[in-house]
């Protein structure tokens, strides 16, 4: 598989020592290598870069029909809207986390927020290094909508003075900037007596290459449309 690489930050550089012996990096798309995609061959796009660069993905795309693994995250509304427009042109894969066990854990609280909600307060915690940007984390963005189904539920983001919870009618989401964190999420239903929660801890910038590069080699065969890691993993949502 030749895999052309947006981005070379550190992100970048844990994809390229990630690659097997089978695949190979035919092209990098970033400051001070090739900025516009000019001379590249590609089986696939992977990228780990700002969220900027979706105009020039998007150009590239539409003219080349590259399949194009999209990991990156904080994307104006309008920027989005590229992203889900490469979907009438190409296979796309977008998670807004590509660990095995994020995807697993996102998926488990889809399947019992319904019926915890109904009787446990629900708060989400997230943790990341003192350089992320964004609060909070595209992952824990997910991981609300999962808890929320299709029902909307007002978010709380951090507690300070008078702020007495509603009793089941919000969800806590409190985010936490610190140190070389590489990434944390827990889930935590609190009910009468008891507590249940899901947590995620990430101590390597690996486990998102390899997610990275396991749907890489899962879209490439697939047809144009707009596609997740479950889809990768279970070949669907249901």
């Amino acid at each position: 598989m030749k895999i052309c690489l947006v981005g070379y930050g550190a992100m970048g550089h844990v994809v390229a020592d990630s690659i097997s012996s089978d695949d190979i990096i035919s092209g990098i798309v970033a400051p001070g290598y090739n900025e516009n995609f000019e001379g590249i061959e590609s089986d696939v796009i992977i990228d780990f870069s700002h969220h900027s660069n979706i105009f020039k993905i998007h150009e590239y795309v539409k003219k080349t029909h590259k399949p194009v693994v999209i990991a990156t995250t904080g994307y104006t509304e309008d920027e989005m809207e590229l992203v889900n427009d490469l979907k009438n042109y190409v296979p796309v894969l977008y998670s807004s986390n590509f660990s095995l066990g994020v995807i697993l854990m996102n998926r488990v609280v889809r399947e019992i927020s319904p019926i915890l909600r109904e009787s446990f307060d629900v708060e989400l915690i997230e943790k990341h290094h003192n350089k992320k940007a964004d609060a909070p984390s595209g992952t824990a963005k997910m991981l609300i909508d999962s808890i929320e189904g299709n029902d909307k539920i007002p978010c709380i983001y951090g507690r300070e003075g008078a702020s007495k919870r509603k009793p089941l009618g919000e969800i806590g989401v409190h985010s936490v900037r610190g140190g070389t964190i590489v990434g944390e999420h827990e889930v935590i239903y609190a009910g009468l007596d008891e507590v249940f929660s899901l947590k995620h801890e990430a101590f390597s910038k690996k486990i998102f290459a390899k997610g990275a590069l396991l749907g890489a080699k899962w879209l490439i065969s697939k047809g144009k449309g707009m596609y997740d890691m479950e889809d990768v993993l279970f070949g669907g949502k249901d």
